[in-house]
């Protein structure tokens, strides 16, 4: 356990149900803090049965291949509820996507509201960079995509040593 109550650990099955619930506060956050009203609903819309279905499969696959890709950020219950509640997550793509970017890429880093500013995200920084360092990858970095607009992300990342190196555009299909 860290100086911030966590335990910052590789993600085990039985965290599925809570890991969702984090990856859905990830995902509304990213709707409803960096595109408005329109971007909320499509994210929103998106996160149905069949999408955490197929995403906590693709988790299950990326972990096959190395259980390192994605590590959860774990403190005890209080009161009378067993086992551990997540506070947070990062998800490292697996090294056999490096060549998605030529480097490690972290995917998704994601703490929920009330333990962020407590050093929970830099611990799970700690654990993505450990993992990333693990890869073997054409170029010696870890990338990641973070909106132009999501300010506080932008903040850490250059704390963590991160710059600009490209920019991502998109297109609909």
């Amino acid at each position: 356990m860290t100086d911030t109550g966590v335990d910052v650990r590789p993600f085990e099955p039985f965290d599925a149900d809570a890991l969702w619930e984090l990856k859905r506060g990830f995902e509304t956050g990213l709707g409803a803090g960096t595109g408005g009203e329109a971007k909320a609903e499509a994210y929103e819309a998106k996160l149905d049965q069949e999408y955490r279905s197929r995403w906590l499969a693709w988790v299950d696959d990326c972990v096959s291949e190395g259980t390192d890709c994605v590590s959860v950020a774990a403190r005890e219950r209080r009161g009378d509820e067993t086992g551990d509640e997540l506070a947070g997550y990062v998800f490292l793509l697996p090294e056999s996507m490096a060549f998605v970017w030529d480097a490690a890429v972290l995917n998704e880093l994601y703490v929920e509201p009330d333990a962020r500013g407590t050093g929970v995200a830099d611990d799970l920084m700690d654990a993505a960079l450990a993992a990333a360092r693990e890869q073997d990858t054409p170029l010696d970095r870890l990338v990641l995509d973070v909106d132009s607009d999501n300010q506080r992300a932008k903040a850490f990342y250059e704390r963590h040593g991160f710059d600009d190196w490209g920019e991502m555009v998109a297109r609909r299909l």
